[in-house]
């Protein structure tokens, strides 16, 4: 039987494998310290209508909930920074996380083909995936698994690689070697803070969700508030400026993944051409892209917002 650090080795080794840029283990426990600042959070109403937010309080405080008997939860980072960038000029932008295909489905292919192979040379085990996809509270997670610290805009950032990467974690009932938590390194920096539109980080690491023009263009259904005219800076789907504002990104290199290149249309689209967008072209440009996520009806109502 291996011990908890080759198991532990084994796994960073089976990330490296898969691509995943960082990976870090923490042990599954509950997060008391999230527990009063998600309460915090909701009762200021920082999710706006964000309602799923308010939902499985208790499991996004502790991972055994959503898998029974898990003793460890294993934390992944995916790059995501783009060699090519989407011109700007004349043009509505959208996230760099955004630019290829759907970063779960992406991601979920490689946590079980990783999985799976771990499961060859350990034996069975217990576990599930994630990939912003449950009630778990990611950043937490990664921040104590020393993959990197929560940043003054809310986004985990690494010394040598920055923050333009997704998350993703392995819950499971192996008992494995511990990481040690990442030390923060913000210090007096208040770039994010200052360079934000619509001034939506309240605090240091505390994003008010309702003023924040990704959840205005991607989450919000109702119509966009007036309090965003003249703020959204071109953003049709997403925002990146606090991060794209962070020294860290100065650290960044380009993914690797063949699937999260931009498409044909996002690099000759221009304004015209993107006020033009008709339903079925919307569906072939973004048939396989996080974008379909706000539907046609909700990036027409964003392309109109800033016209």
């Amino acid at each position: 039987m291996m011990n908890s650090q080759k198991y532990s080795d084994l796994i960073k080794s089976k990330a490296k494998k898969f691509g995943f840029q960082d990976c870090g283990i923490s042990k599954a426990d509950f997060l008391e310290d999230d527990a009063r600042f998600l309460e915090e959070y909701l009762e200021k109403g920082y999710h706006g209508e964000m309602q799923y937010m308010e939902n499985h309080f208790d499991k996004r405080l502790d991972p055994r909930q959503l898998v029974e008997g898990s003793k460890s939860v294993i934390s992944l980072s995916y790059n995501y920074f783009p060699e090519e960038k989407i011109e700007t000029l004349d043009n509505f932008k959208i996230s760099k996380y955004a630019y290829g295909e759907d970063y779960h489905d992406v991601i979920k292919e490689l946590l079980r083909e990783m999985v799976s192979e771990l499961k060859e040379e350990i034996g069975d085990f217990q576990c599930r995936v994630f990939t912003d996809s449950a009630p778990i509270m990611e950043r937490s997670w990664g921040s104590r698994s020393g993959i990197g610290w929560i940043g003054k805009n809310a986004n985990l950032i690494t010394k040598n690689k920055g923050s333009f990467f997704f998350l993703a974690e392995i819950i499971c009932d192996l008992e494995l070697e511990q990481d040690a938590p990442a030390t923060d390194h913000c210090g007096t920096c208040t770039r994010c803070i200052d360079a934000c539109p619509t001034n939506a980080i309240v605090d240091a690491k505390i994003i008010n969700g309702s003023q924040c023009i990704s959840y205005a263009t991607i989450e919000l259904k109702n119509e966009i508030p007036e309090s965003f005219s003249e703020k959204m800076e071109d953003w049709m789907f997403g925002c990146d400026i606090c991060q794209d504002v962070c020294p860290w990104n100065r650290f960044s290199l380009p993914h690797q993944q063949p699937r999260f290149a931009p498409n044909g249309f996002l690099k000759t689209h221009r304004k015209k051409e993107w006020k033009e967008l008709s339903q079925d072209l919307f569906s072939e440009i973004f048939r396989k892209s996080p974008v379909k996520r706000t539907k046609f009806s909700g990036l027409k109502r964003n392309i109109g917002f800033l016209e």
